[in-house]
């Protein structure tokens, strides 16, 4: 029922680019620059510039993006609000989630999500904490789920799931059959970390300050873009990292995996619901409270 125009727009002004809008509406790109060509003719403006190979928002481009986004917000809330007066919710739900999030604590959350509510239809964007928070921000996702709370303005974070983040290394390691080491021990050890902007890494960096320890004092032998790439490497070297207990519990129980403890080293942290203050989707709270309820059964 929405303008296909508007959401055209709406998805070339996020994109920046013709070729990955038409990607994501499953349409030409011909069919892109008509139904942009078709808007400009309307308002009797330019939506897009040109500078080489790329687009950018005009002025005007950026006043109808602005109304875009509330007029498509009104839009998901208006189906939502409509399908559940026949108990049917429909709509699409944008989610966004961090790394270890997505891989290892809500992908059977949305499995019985999607099978209770078959008419949602949900995209999910992946990235560290630092993207998720910037997607949220810029409107390109309606609720997210990080690894930490960096207290971003214009951020509301609502505790989801407690996790524990342990020193792994494989089960061959020289150190894998000791219960714990310690932190004089740590500096010595060859240690995988995350990128910058990994939720991960800003909890072990605040949990190391009691120690007065901070990354440049470590021997780091790695910084590795993701907790798949680090659990492959911890399988065949021996490195150990700083790890969600939630990714490893799978080779924990199959013993590829070990966990060593730090004495006097115990870093706890949160899962958190993000949502922009002063905004509520309906989706997004709906999937967010099955959720919760999810992982308290």
């Amino acid at each position: 029922m929405f303008d296909f125009r508007l959401t055209v727009f709406h998805t070339v002004a996020k994109r920046l680019s013709f070729t990955k809008a038409a990607a994501d509406l499953f349409i030409t790109q011909p069919a892109v620059s008509k139904h942009i060509q078709e808007l400009e003719q309307h308002f009797k403006i330019q939506l897009f510039e040109r500078l080489g190979n790329k687009i950018i928002l005009t002025e005007q481009g950026r006043i109808l993006l602005a109304y875009t986004d509330q007029l498509l917000s009104l839009y998901r809330n208006m189906e939502f609000e409509m399908s559940s007066l026949s108990d049917r919710q429909k709509g699409i739900l944008r989610l966004g989630a961090s790394s270890t999030v997505s891989q290892y604590v809500i992908p059977l959350a949305l499995a019985g999500f999607h099978k209770k509510y078959k008419d949602v239809k949900i995209r999910l964007l992946n990235g560290n904490t630092e993207q998720i928070e910037h997607a949220l921000l810029n409107k390109d996702i309606d609720l997210g789920i990080i690894e930490g709370k960096s207290k971003s303005k214009g951020i509301t974070y609502t505790e989801y799931l407690k996790d524990k983040i342990v020193l792994a290394c494989s089960a061959r390691h020289p150190l894998a059959q000791k219960s714990s080491i310690t932190i004089r021990e740590l500096k010595d050890i060859p240690l995988l970390i995350r990128e910058a902007g990994s939720g991960t890494l800003d909890v072990i960096a605040h949990a190391l300050k009691p120690f007065k320890l901070n990354f440049s004092q470590l021997n780091i032998a790695m910084e590795l873009g993701s907790t798949e790439a680090i659990k492959t490497y911890l399988r065949n070297s021996d490195c150990m990292a700083f790890i969600s207990l939630h990714s490893i519990s799978a080779d924990i129980s199959n013993n590829s995996l070990k966990i060593v403890g730090v004495n006097g080293l115990n870093i706890e942290r949160f899962f958190y619901f993000i949502q922009r203050q002063g905004s509520s989707d309906p989706l997004a709270d709906l999937f967010r409270q099955y959720a919760l309820h999810y992982n308290l059964k």
